[in-house]
This record gives C-alpha cells, structure tokens and sequence, in this order.
C-alpha cells in the first residue's frame, strides 16, 4: 500500500471532520481494483478500492480527484444513508465544499486494454464465431450452442484469435 494514498485518504476524512464537526469512521483500503475503474467505495462494508495501475500511471491527479471523489462517497454515506443519488447534491457538496474540487463523475486517464483471446467455433455457416474465454470454459465443462442462422452446433475449430 503506497504511503502517499493512505495519508491522502486520511487528510480527506480529517479535512471532512473538521467541516462536519464530528467523526467518520475509517475504511479498509485495498489497492486490488482493476480495470477501467480509478476507485470503488463499497459503501455498506465500508472498504475503498483503488486501481494500482491507474495510480502509478497518474499519482498527483489520483491524489487530488480520484481519492476525494472516493472519500466523498463514504462521507456523502455515512451523513445521508444509502437513499442519496451516487453523485447527487450530497456529494457534489462535499466535492465542492469540503474537498474544494470538481465534482466530475468519470476520470479521463489513459487506459490500456490488454488483448483478450477469442476461441474460435465453427458450424455450417463460412464465418467463425468467435467465444470470450468464460464461454469457452462453459463449453469444456459440458454446455453446447447452437448457431442463430444455420442452427447448428457449433464446434470448438482449436484456433484463437486476439482482440
């Protein structure tokens, strides 16, 4: 766990507790989030998650939006309940006031995406079909499709594709 998101996550729950007057309970932090998503609060186990990638890959901006706008919902939670809008007045008010930035929803940092592999399937039809790996494996465990148009099964060919 990078030292920097820990004390930056802190500084926003002291900086929040001294607008509001009152404590906030404190959350498990975990750096195992992946994929497009910069940060997840799991607002009823009160746990914030964090993309390690995107982090390395953006630190200042991560710092300064990303961990507040995460904050902000854990606080938006623990003053309002769960019936407040994700990113409604609640939380842009925190956003704004509290945490003096932006209230923007969506981060805007460069994402790679790593190539997933299509398993390639055939029936009577010229065209391939190509599977997503989780299809793939319902199939090696014993399902069976069958083609839209020829109606056919379709056969696992042994060929791959990337994507």
């Amino acid at each position: 766990m990078p030292e920097a998101l820990k004390q930056h996550v802190e500084a926003c729950y002291q900086r929040a507790e001294q607008h509001f007057q009152r404590r906030f309970a404190r959350p498990e932090i975990s750096i195992k989030l992946r994929g497009q998503k910069a940060g997840v609060a799991h607002l009823t186990e009160n746990k914030l998650r964090f993309n390690w990638v995107l982090y390395q890959a953006n630190q200042h901006d991560f710092l300064a939006q990303t961990v507040a706008h995460e904050v902000a919902h854990m606080i938006a939670h623990q003053l309002y309940g769960l019936r407040i809008q994700p990113h409604g007045p609640e939380w842009q008010s925190i956003m704004r006031e509290v945490f003096k930035r932006p209230a923007t929803r969506c981060h805007h940092y460069a994402i790679t995406r790593t190539p997933r592999t299509h398993y390639l399937y055939q029936c009577g039809c010229a065209e391939p079909m190509p599977f997503t790996g989780q299809r793939h494996q319902r199939v090696r465990r014993g399902a069976g499709y069958l083609c839209r148009r020829c109606k056919q099964k379709l056969i696992f060919s042994g060929e791959t594709r990337q994507q």
